[in-house]
């Protein structure tokens, strides 16, 4: 049995247009294993992830966000 490591941050996400643009990077994190929230901020140009770090990466989130062509850091 894996002990979930329960992780929360915060990136910066560059290259957003608009809400429509938030909406896509939240829907496809959100359905990344593991993923158990995301949110994410046109206004703000920031996504905030909590994850189980025993399934994802940050690294893997900011690689999923930068296949949709935007930067996070």
């Amino acid at each position: 049995m894996k002990i979930q490591r329960m992780e929360k941050i915060e990136l910066h996400i560059e290259g957003m247009h608009c809400g429509s643009c938030a909406v896509g990077i939240q829907m496809l994190t959100s359905q990344m294993e593991g993923v158990k929230l995301a949110e994410v901020s046109y206004g703000d140009k920031k996504g905030t992830f909590e994850f189980d770090s025993s399934k994802v990466s940050k690294d893997a989130l900011v690689k999923a966000i930068g296949e949709l062509g935007y930067r996070a850091s």
